[in-house]
């Protein structure tokens, strides 16, 4: 579970995952796509085609207060986009 960090759940990443059998994770920044490769098929028991993966760095960020400006940095992660074979399917919400 160290690689995974956590599935993307938004309607983009619904509609690939229902059209195209792709989905998306918040993976490690250190994983490469071969470990990601390995922990989706233990963890969801699927066969992957194809590993896709982005860098994606934090943003500046600044707010305006009373007291002057607020200057901060959102953080940085890594996006990987997983392929799966036909006819298998990841179900995000089996565990709830």
């Amino acid at each position: 579970m160290d690689i995974l960090k956590k599935p993307i759940v938004t309607e983009k990443m619904t509609g690939l995952g229902e059209k195209l059998n792709r989905y998306g994770f918040i993976v490690d920044k250190r994983a490469n796509k071969i470990e990601i490769k390995k922990a989706v098929e233990e963890m969801y028991d699927v066969t992957v085609d194809s590993v896709n993966t982005m860098n994606y760095g934090g943003k500046a960020k600044s707010r305006y207060t009373k007291t002057g400006i607020i200057a901060g940095k959102t953080g940085s992660y890594k996006k990987a986009i997983v392929t799966v074979v036909d006819g298998d399917v990841i179900d995000f919400y089996s565990n709830i």
